[in-house]
């Protein structure tokens, strides 16, 4: 699907590539070309129409820095790996590329977006008359920090929900639901630091760009993207470790029960083995056993087993182990 902004009516236009005359030209209003999810065909009509080589898929998928970092016939191609789906189950990422050519922007991408959908929203209004595309480049590139510290807020919420359920949690609560929804907390995190690190790359490359290196204003804004992106990545690298910890305070936790209930059974058995041994001694029958034909022998063994489980219970409560 391509979507088609021009610069006068200021609202997205979607059109099929079947719907375009193999000839097709780009007319000069159109300040952004949005191709989601394209096939062969319409990435031909885009590239002859552009005069531009867009990658493929594959291409875009490569961590290269000189694949994915490029000026190739007075373009600027950038490629990021950006978060997408991240209030699904699953979240991905996927590679998002920019193009900054003749005046144009070019995005060109193959997951849905949701920083994307609130952009093409928002860049209707009046703001963006006189808009270029390296403006609409730097403000998308806003939109897209702006979902991601979206993304780590609601985690900073989830992890500190979570670190109030582990301490306030009452003993033989369930840990596998806090250690569940911890565990993905710092995947996903863990994936926004990845997409934080690719646009770090990205934004310093495109300091280079003809559209941005001319302009003081776009150099400025620039500046700004670059404080932000840092900022976020000390976030997500502060909210991974407050993760680590509560991982490692959860499973402390959990071996602590687990020390308890072992040494509660461990007291139960030393309690029990002196009586074992003596029921087992005098169980044994032997026809010499001088006990056995003593009229007090049964009370005495029996007293001994009492006194023999009850002396080491006395001595584990003096020292608080029982």
């Amino acid at each position: 699907m391509l979507n088609f902004l021009p610069r006068e009516t200021r609202s997205f236009r979607a059109v099929h590539a079947l719907d375009l005359p193999p000839e097709w030209q780009a007319p000069d209003d159109i300040i952004w070309i949005e191709l989601i999810s394209p096939d062969r065909h319409e990435e031909a009509v885009i590239e002859s129409a552009l005069r531009l080589d867009l990658p493929t898929s594959r291409e875009m998928a490569q961590i290269e820095p000189s694949s994915r970092l490029y000026m190739e016939g007075g373009a600027t191609f950038m490629t990021a790996s950006l978060l997408s789906r991240a209030d699904e189950e699953h979240p991905v990422l996927t590679p998002v590329t920019f193009v900054l050519a003749n005046g144009r922007l070019v995005t060109l991408r193959y997951e849905p977006l949701r920083a994307f959908t609130a952009f093409s929203q928002r860049v209707t209004g009046p703001d963006y008359a006189e808009a270029s595309g390296a403006d609409l480049f730097l403000d998308l590139l806003d939109a897209v920090i702006e979902r991601l510290a979206e993304v780590l807020e609601r985690g900073s919420e989830r992890v500190q929900a979570s670190s109030n359920a582990i301490f306030d949690r009452p003993r033989g609560a369930a840990f596998e639901p806090l250690l569940t929804s911890l565990a993905r907390t710092q995947s996903l995190a863990a994936l926004a630091r990845t997409s934080l690190a690719s646009l770090a790359r990205l934004a310093s490359f495109a300091a280079l760009a003809p559209e941005i290196a001319g302009k003081p204003s776009a150099q400025a804004h620039l500046v700004s993207v670059q404080q932000d992106i840092v900022s976020l990545t000390e976030h997500a690298a502060a909210q991974s470790a407050h993760i680590a910890f509560l991982l490692d305070a959860a499973l402390g936790l959990i071996n602590i029960e687990q020390n308890i209930g072992i040494k509660t059974f461990s007291v139960f058995t030393v309690l029990l083995m002196p009586p074992t041994l003596i029921g087992a001694i005098y169980g044994m029958n032997f026809e010499v056993m001088p006990e056995l034909t003593w009229p007090w022998g049964y009370p005495l063994a029996l007293g001994l087993m009492v006194v023999s489980g009850v002396a080491p219970l006395l001595w584990f409560r003096r020292k608080g182990w029982f």
